[in-house]
């Protein structure tokens, strides 16, 4: 297992976390007649963006995630997730944020399967991180703790060699592994099977540095090229695209890890799709988001600790909905009938996360005898944010 591994994943997820908050934001920023002003104003939606992404990002935060550690399991990487979502005037109930994380990761998966090369998770992270930082770019200080810490990955990931990122994206693809979820979007862009697993193109682009397949050369002792031949590659595939920028700026080339729910992102179903320059809305992303129309169906304003006013989301239509969801487990059991085994979780983190979960009230103090289980120091740090 690759020890480098819990900072990508946890800067992807938190991206496609921020996407899907920024766009239910904006769509809830009218009514659905446009008649008058929602509950989120303008600047709830900057507000809470900037929390957000200012606790992401962190500096003792951030130097505790770089450390290499094993990965966490899903529920612990939930559960920060969650804390972070909750730096901000915004709260999720359990059930909502258990089916925000179930988006997330499978956005993530499919990321990951179409990446051409392992080196280029890298550059799937820094889109990510150029959208955050264009979310931010009116709070100078969140910026600069962007662009910190995108110097810190391009120093630690820009040494590793190409067996590393084989291991990374091994390690990535066993933490995936269990997770079938379908999701609308995918399913109506022909990419995801109604079991839930990917539908792959065998074609498009070579990875960089790759030939295309299909020829054969052979050469005698003294290494001339005597004789080629050529064999069926099953696929239709054409030379590679042009490297991406691995830099703080740059043009990163592939889209993988952009924002997919903005209208004027090109949709996209497999590597060997060019971009279009159509600014149409893509329809179908909002379609998954009208999914988690629920999200932001329900709100309500609550009183918050030091007079701060807060607001509850929840991503159920009806609160007896909600009810059905947390007694049958929310979407910790899978919807469609798959078990989620977490391989990488072990039997004492289990039940140290159980009591954790249990201590999770507002401004609540971590117990002290807690302190070895895995994670627990980012849970503290995200208490102190």
């Amino acid at each position: 297992m690759s020890v480098r591994t819990l900072p990508l994943v946890f800067i992807n997820l938190g991206g496609e976390m921020l996407y899907i908050l920024d766009q239910r934001l904006q769509a809830l920023n009218t009514s659905e007649d446009n008649s008058e002003k929602g509950v989120w104003s303008e600047h709830d939606r900057k507000r809470v963006l900037n929390d957000i992404v200012g606790a992401m990002f962190s500096k003792d935060f951030m130097d505790e995630l770089l450390k290499p550690q094993q990965l966490y399991s899903h529920r612990t990487l939930k559960t920060v997730l969650t804390r972070l979502a909750h730096a901000s005037i915004m709260r999720l109930n359990q059930a909502s944020m258990d089916k925000l994380y179930e988006l997330m990761v499978m956005a993530f998966k499919y990321q990951v399967f179409l990446c051409p090369r392992p080196k280029d998770l890298l550059l799937i992270t820094y889109n990510h991180i150029d959208t955050i930082r264009e979310f931010v770019r009116h709070t100078p200080v969140v910026v600069n703790q962007v662009d910190e810490t995108h110097r810190k990955i391009i120093e630690i990931y820009s040494s590793l060699a190409e067996g590393d990122f084989q291991l990374l994206r091994q390690t990535l693809l066993i933490f995936f592994q269990d997770m079938h979820i379908r999701v609308s979007l995918f399913l109506k862009n022909k990419v995801q099977n109604p079991n839930g697993r990917f539908a792959l193109s065998p074609s498009g682009p070579v990875p960089h540095g790759i030939d295309v397949p299909g020829l054969i050369r052979m050469f005698d002792r003294k290494g001339r090229e005597v004789r080629r031949g050529e064999f069926p590659t099953g696929g239709s595939y054409t030379s590679p695209i042009r490297q991406g920028c691995f830099a703080l700026h740059g043009n990163r080339v592939i889209t993988l890890g952009m924002n997919m729910y903005t209208e004027n992102h090109p949709e996209e179903t497999h590597t060997s799709k060019a971009p279009s320059k159509d600014d149409a809305p893509n329809l179908l992303a909002k379609e998954e988001l009208n999914l988690l129309a629920r999200l932001m169906g329900s709100m309500k304003a609550e009183d918050m600790p030091e007079t701060e006013t807060g607001f509850r989301i929840n991503l159920f239509t009806s609160d007896q909905e909600e009810e059905d969801a947390g007694a049958s487990g929310g979407a910790e059991q899978c919807l469609f009938g798959v078990i989620n085994i977490q391989a990488m979780q072990d039997e004492q983190a289990a039940t140290q996360l159980a009591r954790i979960a249990g201590q999770f009230a507002e401004g609540g103090e971590m117990p002290e005898e807690l302190s070895s289980s895995k994670g627990d120091d980012l849970l503290a740090m995200m208490d102190e944010l």
